[in-house]
C-alpha cells in the first residue's frame, strides 16, 4: 500500500503585484503540474504574511524566497534551490540576475547631489532589492555623508509606489523584475515614476522547494523549469512573464551576498 503524498505548494508572493500579475504565475504554476506530473496547489500567501513563514513550510513545491535571506540559512538548512528566472530585460544581460531601480516622481528633479537630502524608502531589512541594494547605491556616491532620512519598512514594491505617490518618501528603489511586471501589465501603476539610476546586479531570487519533499518530486520540477523554454507553450507564459527561461542557480552567488552587505553597513557605519 502507497501513501498518496499532499499536494506541493507553489507561490510567487515576492512578485504577485496585482490580480493580473498573479494570474500568470498561476498559469505557469499549473503548466508546471501538467509537465511535471506533481500535484500542486497554489496559495497566495498575501501581505503583510511574513515571507519566513512561508519559507519554512516543509510542504514547499515552488516558492520564490530573495538571494540575501536564503544566504543567511546554514547550506545543510536552506531549502533546495530549484531554478532562477533568466529576464528578457537588457539589465539581465541573458544571466540569472536582476537589481534595483531607483525611482522617484515623474515630476520630481534632482540631481546625484542631492540625493543625501532626500527621504529614502525601504521594504523589508533582509530583501537584497528593496534594502541592501538601495544602500549599497548610496554608499557608493555618497562621499561619506549620510542621507537625511530614511522610512519603512514599506514591505513591497506596491508599498514603494504608494509612498512616493503620496509624497511620503522622494526616492526608494523597487525590484527592476517587478518593475518590468508593472510595465508589461500594470503600466498605469507606475505611471507616476521616473527611473533615475539601476543598481549594481545580484543572484535573481531563486525558485526553491522544502528539505522534506522527495528528491523525485524536486527532480521533476526542477526539469520542468530548467526546460520551460523548450516548448511553445513554455515560451508562450514565460514571454507574459517577461522571462526567456530558468537556469540553474549558482549558489556561489548568494553565497557573496552577507559579506557585500557587511561592506555596506561599514561604509554608511551601520544600518538605515
Amino acid at each position: 500500500m502507497t501513501t498518496r503524498l499532499s499536494p506541493a505548494i507553489a507561490c510567487s508572493r515576492m512578485y504577485n503585484l496585482s490580480p493580473k500579475i498573479s494570474g500568470q504565475w498561476d498559469r505557469l504554476f499549473h503548466w508546471l503540474l501538467s509537465q511535471s506530473g506533481i500535484d500542486i496547489e497554489v496559495i497566495p500567501h498575501a501581505a503583510p504574511a511574513p515571507l519566513s513563514e512561508l519559507w519554512s513550510r516543509p510542504d514547499m513545491g515552488a516558492v520564490f524566497m530573495c538571494g540575501f535571506p536564503f544566504s543567511r540559512v546554514a547550506a545543510a538548512e536552506r531549502p533546495v534551490p530549484l531554478a532562477a528566472p533568466v529576464s528578457l530585460a537588457g539589465w539581465a544581460k541573458g544571466q540569472p540576475v536582476y537589481a534595483s531601480h531607483i525611482v522617484a516622481a515623474r515630476d520630481k528633479l534632482f540631481a546625484e547631489a542631492d540625493f543625501a537630502t532626500l527621504r529614502w524608502g525601504w521594504t523589508v531589512r533582509d530583501s537584497q532589492s528593496g534594502y541592501n541594494a538601495p544602500r549599497e547605491f548610496f554608499a557608493e556616491i555618497a562621499n561619506g555623508r549620510s542621507v537625511r532620512e530614511t522610512i519603512g519598512p514599506l514591505l513591497n514594491p506596491r508599498g514603494v509606489v504608494e509612498a512616493i505617490r503620496t509624497g511620503a518618501i522622494d526616492v526608494g528603489a523597487i525590484d527592476a523584475y517587478a518593475y518590468q511586471l508593472l510595465e508589461l501589465h500594470e503600466p498605469d501603476m507606475i505611471a507616476p515614476l521616473r527611473i533615475v539610476a539601476t543598481t549594481r546586479p545580484a543572484p535573481f531570487p531563486l525558485l526553491v522547494a522544502a528539505r522534506q519533499q522527495p528528491s523525485e518530486r524536486i527532480n521533476a520540477l526542477q526539469a520542468a523549469l530548467l526546460e520551460a523554454h523548450q516548448s511553445p507553450e513554455g515560451r508562450d507564459i514565460l514571454s507574459s512573464l517577461g522571462l526567456a527561461g530558468f537556469a540553474k542557480p549558482d549558489i556561489a552567488a548568494y553565497d557573496r551576498l552577507p559579506a557585500r552587505a557587511q561592506a555596506i553597513d561599514d561604509a554608511l557605519g551601520g544600518p538605515w
